[in-house]
């Protein structure tokens, strides 16, 4: 199936969860306060799906955008209501009825965070060992002291397994350090126990395009993979040229091939051109032309042959890291998860805000729905992790004070509550056309890193 393909359904089938868990808490608190509900929809626009039942005779409909979705309650601010019915209006209802329905949707969403990280933590999450390879020269890795195939154990007091790990506990130490220090503890190649102290302005790096940790001048160790054929594609450019499965491939064109990485970038630098192999086969040394094939790869032209190796998936069992807990240790492990990733979140915003973190860090649909095709090309460990990090990200975002979201009516709420009584229509009005312009120029910002992102 096409990488867009996988994209597209799998962020499809993300948004459609979390969306129907948010609004599921809406409608289900609304219901439980005796707010009448005339209205559940996931998307918006043409209903592809429509079943009205229940009591009230409630609507229920998928959409055909699936960009979210709404409940809409009985409200006498939206047209005349029948007086038998008016005590079921949402205006009607006590501030801390509204505040309770309004406040659910994103309490939902950090309900279903839980639970999938609960769910990822018993089934086992997997990941790549934590260990450090190359170090770029002049970087903070390097002056912290960091060498080729350190093992990192712990960040802090924080103990890690796998690289995502340490990209979470680098973050989460940072801000709690005021991004000044931060002790890493590793255990070098020998064996031994060691402390590589990290003493860097992190607002700097969170400036930067690009990942933490490679901003940091830290790179994945992996082990060098002989240059050793396993086996070659039926009618490929290798079998044409007489290539087989044992051969050590030693030199192209006079150049030395040290490793299988060297080998795949010296073919896929020469589409459609014509090499010449030095390959070892039973002990003796021979000569083989070859002539490359060539194939699209995200829009660049790459050479291939159509060989493989055979050492990549026993190396990788090798270095493949799961964390995994019992059923009751898995749900506190979630429930701070969620917390920790919560507050990163919130602090990741203010640093956004102040001007701290670069702007290129929002992320709109498109990269979403890339990292969506990828998680769940990886796993379903990795997709679910995926699914409850937006869904923390969907839930802090509902709650910032911007009016036509949640946040911004419960900013009104709490108002009300202060002065005894409703800020005028006029006010709200002006208050959601401030609130459309603001996630209207965030929309845009985040459209513009996507296709940005797409152009590199």
């Amino acid at each position: 199936m096409p990488d867009v393909l996988i994209s597209i359904i799998a962020f499809i089938l993300a948004l459609g969860i979390l969306v129907t868990f948010h609004e599921y808490g809406h409608y289900w608190v609304a219901k439980k306060c005796g707010v009448k509900v005339l209205r559940f929809s996931v998307g918006f626009g043409k209903p592809l799906w429509r079943r009205v039942g229940g009591e009230d005779q409630t609507e229920y409909v998928v959409a055909a955008i699936p960009l979210g979705g709404y409940v809409k309650m009985l409200d006498e601010r939206e047209g005349d209501v029948e007086e038998p019915e008016r005590h079921r209006a949402f205006n009607r209802q006590p501030v801390a009825s509204r505040v309770a329905i309004v406040a659910a949707g994103p309490i939902a969403n950090f309900i279903l965070a839980i639970a999938t990280y609960w769910v990822m933590y018993v089934i086992g999450i997997s990941g790549v060992a934590p260990i450090v390879g190359e170090v770029q020269p002049a970087s903070v890795a390097e002056a912290a002291g960091f060498i080729e195939e350190d093992r990192i154990v712990a960040v802090g007091d924080t103990e890690v397994t796998s690289w995502d790990g340490v990209r979470f506990a680098i973050f989460d130490s940072s801000f709690a350090a005021n991004g000044s220090i931060v002790t890493v503890s590793v255990v070098d190649k020998h064996g031994f126990n060691q402390t590589r102290v990290i003493e860097n302005d992190f607002s700097g790096l969170l400036k930067q395009d690009g990942d933490l940790i490679a901003n940091m001048g830290l790179r994945y160790w992996w082990p060098k993979i002989d240059a050793v054929i396993a086996g070659v594609q039926e009618g490929s450019p290798a079998q044409a040229a007489g290539l087989r499965e044992g051969d050590r491939i030693i030199a192209a064109d006079g150049s030395d091939i040290g490793d299988w990485i060297a080998l795949v970038e010296y073919i896929r630098a020469r589409p459609a051109q014509h090499i010449e192999l030095l390959v070892q086969r039973g002990g003796r040394e021979l000569s083989v032309a070859v002539t490359t094939g060539r194939r699209d790869h995200r829009g660049q032209e790459v050479g291939f042959i159509g060989a493989w190796e055979g050492q990549s998936q026993s190396i990788r069992e090798q270095m493949r890291a799961t964390t995994q807990y019992g059923v009751f240790d898995a749900f506190t492990t979630a429930v701070k998860k969620s917390w920790d990733m919560s507050v990163l979140t919130v602090q990741m915003l203010g640093r956004l805000l102040t001007g701290q973190a670069a702007l290129s860090n929002i992320s709109g649909p498109v990269t979403i729905a890339q990292i969506a095709g990828q998680t769940a090309v990886i796993g379903i460990d990795h997709y679910l992790n995926f699914i409850a990090i937006i869904s923390i990200s969907l839930g802090i975002l509902n709650l910032l004070p911007i009016p036509i979201l949640d946040g911004g009516h419960l900013l009104y709420f709490l108002i009300e509550w202060v002065k005894g009584s409703p800020l005028s229509e006029n006010v709200q009005l002006a208050g959601q056309q401030l609130g459309i312009v603001l996630l209207g120029a965030l929309m845009c910002l985040a459209f513009y890193n996507d296709i940005w992102r797409l152009m590199q």
